[in-house]
């Protein structure tokens, strides 16, 4: 018996172009273009994360091939424009982490971690400028608006933070968290104005951040446990009523509330 063909990337990349031939591909992918296909390549990379997250490393091969066939797919696309390939992208980016790593791949050395990340940043403000884009002297310059916003909030108090704009410790981000929690109640009660509890929301998720950042923890995994968890006691909530013949939708808030407690205590004594 033969051994079955190990594909390569190259027989990724020609699979690809057959899934995008106008005549012989597949009518959903030849229909789609760089918008359409963006919001399933940021889902693909959260789809690592919580394979990661799992530790589930079986799981984790395979997502890391849906999130690289978002990359193929894209310089698929590109190709077909006349923009760029995939050697290309491949290119640009083995030329970047050169050019950002001299002293691994120069005679560059930095003293500590943080000489590090500030000869980083040196470089990528000399290759905006390279680029021609316009000097913004701003601490806050080039932090992208194309990140998820609690990324993006992250970032820009770490900028922040560099010039010394920051809190000492958590004490005081609690002192805020609980003030701008305070507003979005005094809201609530003055009319609920959709734009100004918008904004009060938007600044205790802000301040949120600020907070995870303080403690050390990372955001979007402290949300995915948190989804994980209300998803876990939620479903076990769903099959005690099921169990005791009364399914949850037919049950009043109260009587939803104890299968609740009851699915808290099982996880906790489990």
């Amino acid at each position: 018996m033969s051994e079955t063909k190990r594909h390569s990337l190259d027989d990724l990349l020609a699979i690809m172009a057959r899934l995008r031939d106008p005549q012989n591909g597949c009518p959903w992918d030849v229909q789609q273009d760089f918008s359409t296909i963006a919001p399933y390549t940021i889902e693909e990379a959260y789809e690592v994360a919580d394979a990661i997250d799992r530790k589930d490393w079986h799981d984790l091969r395979d997502e890391l091939g849906d999130l690289l066939l978002q990359v193929v797919f894209h310089a698929q696309m590109a190709k077909e424009s006349g923009l760029f390939e995939f050697a290309d992208v491949a290119h640009a980016i083995s030329d970047k982490m050169v050019r950002r790593h001299p002293h691994v791949f120069g005679d560059e050395s930095y003293d500590d971690l943080d000489a590090q990340k500030q000869a980083w940043e040196d470089i990528k403000t000399a290759e905006r400028a390279a680029k021609g884009e316009q000097h913004d002297a701003s601490a806050l310059a080039g932090v992208s608006h194309g990140l998820p916003e609690w990324k993006r909030a992250l970032k820009l108090q770490e900028r922040a933070a560099k010039v010394g704009f920051d809190w000492p410790d958590e004490q005081p981000v609690l002192d805020k968290l609980l003030e701008e929690v305070g507003e979005v109640r005094a809201e609530f009660a003055n009319g609920r104005d959709r734009q100004r509890l918008q904004d009060e929301i938007g600044d205790v998720l802000f301040v949120v951040v600020n907070l995870a950042r303080h403690a050390g923890v990372d955001f979007s995994q402290a949300l995915r446990h948190a989804n994980a968890k209300f998803e876990r006691r939620f479903r076990h909530m769903e099959a005690l009523a099921t169990a005791e013949g009364k399914p949850l939708p037919e049950r009043d808030l109260m009587s939803q509330e104890a299968l609740w407690q009851q699915a808290k205590r099982h996880e906790s004594a489990g």
